[in-house]
């Protein structure tokens, strides 16, 4: 099981990077993650691409312990390594589920405690 961050995703709806159906039952994303991706639709044809492939993915649900967690890592980071509000989350979503992170921003995770794909 592997969270996906959203730069995977967007590499996938450009066909950067091949991910076969199969591996989707591993793929987890939080809600974060999803208002991101669908973010970057630039019209209908694309917002209705982009909620096609969201439908592959499993959604991880952000309870209480998850924005808790959010807080702590803003205080942490947040002034030291620039630590952004969708990254505490997502960071958060994988500390608490443990799961490792996919993504290409690695700088804004490394230092952290999550394993990094």
């Amino acid at each position: 099981m592997i969270f996906v961050d959203t730069c995977i995703l967007i590499d996938y709806s450009r066909d950067k990077i091949k991910i076969e159906e199969q591996d989707f039952e591993n793929y987890y994303i939080n809600s974060i993650v999803q208002l991101e991706f669908l973010r970057g639709a630039l019209n209908k044809r694309e917002l209705k691409k982009l909620n096609k492939i969201l439908t592959k993915c499993k959604i991880l649900d952000i309870d209480q312990d998850i924005m808790n967690l959010s807080v702590e890592l803003i205080n942490e980071y947040g002034l030291s390594h620039d630590m952004g509000v969708y990254d505490s989350i997502i960071a958060s979503t994988c500390m608490v589920y443990d799961l490792p992170l996919w993504s290409y921003n690695k700088k804004d995770f490394r230092f952290l405690d999550i394993e990094l794909v």
